[in-house]
């Protein structure tokens, strides 16, 4: 019985001493802090302008045939490199050289015909002038002048007709030629062939429009990148404005350019208006091809050794701000909803001048606040914020430094402590 009770004894004190060192062990672990920061950075910022385009050669032509055929030869492929004037293609030309010979054969008929007229006309002028001789002696009836008169005169208008059937199989001679010449195609300009839709013996209709044999860009050194830039970001882009942009061939490779024109003309697609911003670019090492899709950046702004804070920093609030922020909110949209109620009209100095309010902070030297740790308080700082790189803002002006606390978000202890507020259930 003693010996029971020793060991009850031993067990009570074993037990009694492993709470009291997890009291211990608990009591002197480290505090989580309660806010989550990040400090006032002195660096460089750069402000730009995103979009996606594609990149062309800056003079592309399209060749084409201005005659129907069949193929008969090709003299340039894919990645050609042509002269002007240099032949790329040659279509069949029997059924031209026959026109072409049907048409001399017609000047040929039109010039006999002339000759003949002429022939009439020649003989209807000797018998008009011994009529004429007669006529004097009174040896010649009134009809019979009249008759030679009308002869000669319709002889010399058939040999105008004659001699004008000539120029008309002339002309469709010069045709025939012209058709002849255009079942060779030739290269307008110097360049490369960037794509060919044609093969031999395929035939080519020109019917109603020419066409494309050959698409030929004119220099591949010199290139051109077509942007979409939207709406409301067409102000930051200006001709001259230096530009980055990268392409998924060469994703750890910068390409450089400059804006050459900011066309005026909108382009609507499923209701977004975007404006194309059209980017020059060198391309010597000709590692750029057509087509291919550039992510471009437009350099709006930069400045140097300015401080910045990261944009986090600018949308935290305390959850004491939070809760009378959001009555205010609230009741300020049961007021709205009780005056709209009645006669469906909006109350003035509601979205619209809310969307003003958001369109002028949306420039540079615009207010903010943040919020300092100081003594383990979050203390508000009034500040003036520049630029913005999407990840951190510039601090124009402001009490804060390089090196301060900035705070971005609640610890995870804090976050479990504070309270959610009441609950409503269906409204009430």
């Amino acid at each position: 019985m003693k010996r029971k009770r020793i060991i009850y004894i031993a067990v009570a004190v074993l037990l009694l001493a492993s709470a009291s060192y997890g009291f211990w062990r608990f009591s002197n672990r480290p505090k989580e802090p309660p806010y989550i920061t990040a400090a006032v950075q002195a660096g460089d910022i750069t402000q730009v302008v995103t979009a996606t385009g594609t990149l062309s050669a800056v003079t592309t032509v399209q060749v084409g045939s201005q005659v129907s055929g069949t193929i008969d030869k090709l003299y340039a492929d894919f990645n050609t490199q042509v002269k002007a004037g240099q032949v790329v293609a040659r279509l069949n030309q029997d059924k031209f050289t026959a026109a072409v010979d049907q048409a001399r054969a017609n000047i040929a008929a039109a010039q006999a015909n002339v000759a003949k007229a002429k022939v009439s006309v020649e003989d209807t002028k000797r018998t008009l002038d011994r009529n004429k001789e007669m006529m004097k002696q009174e040896l010649l009836a009134q009809s019979e002048m009249d008759a030679s008169q009308t002869a000669y005169d319709a002889a010399v208008a058939q040999y105008e007709v004659n001699r004008a059937q000539v120029n008309q199989a002339q002309a469709a001679l010069n045709q025939s030629m012209v058709d002849l010449n255009n079942t060779v195609i030739h290269s307008p300009v110097d360049g490369i062939v960037v794509s060919r839709n044609i093969d031999v013996g395929q035939t080519v209709a020109a019917s109603l429009q020419a066409p494309t044999l050959f698409l030929i860009a004119n220099d591949l050194r010199k290139m051109q990148v077509d942007t979409n830039v939207s709406e409301g970001d067409v102000g930051n882009v200006w001709v001259g404005q230096e530009v980055h942009f990268t392409v998924d061939a060469y994703p750890t490779r910068r390409f450089q350019g400059k804006v050459l024109q900011v066309r005026n003309a909108a382009i609507m697609v499923q209701n977004v208006v975007t404006y194309d911003a059209v980017v020059g670019v060198d391309n010597n090492e000709l590692l750029l091809k057509p087509g291919m899709t550039a992510n471009v950046e437009f350099l709006v702004s930069q400045k140097n050794g300015v401080l910045k804070v990261p944009n986090a920093a600018l949308r935290f609030r305390p959850p004491s701000d939070r809760q009378p922020a959001q009555v205010a909110a609230n009741q300020g949209t049961a007021r709205n909803a009780g005056s709209g109620a009645g006669n469906g009209t909006r109350r003035p100095g509601g979205a619209a001048s809310g969307q003003g309010q958001r369109s002028r902070e949306g420039g540079g030297n615009r207010p903010g606040t943040v919020y300092v740790l100081r003594n383990q308080q979050a203390i508000p700082v009034r500040v003036r914020l520049g630029i913005s790189d999407g990840s951190f803002t510039e601090i124009a002006s402001g009490e804060t430094k390089a090196g301060d606390m900035v705070i971005i978000a609640l610890g995870s202890a804090s976050q479990a402590a504070t309270p959610a507020g009441p609950r409503r259930f269906f409204g009430f």
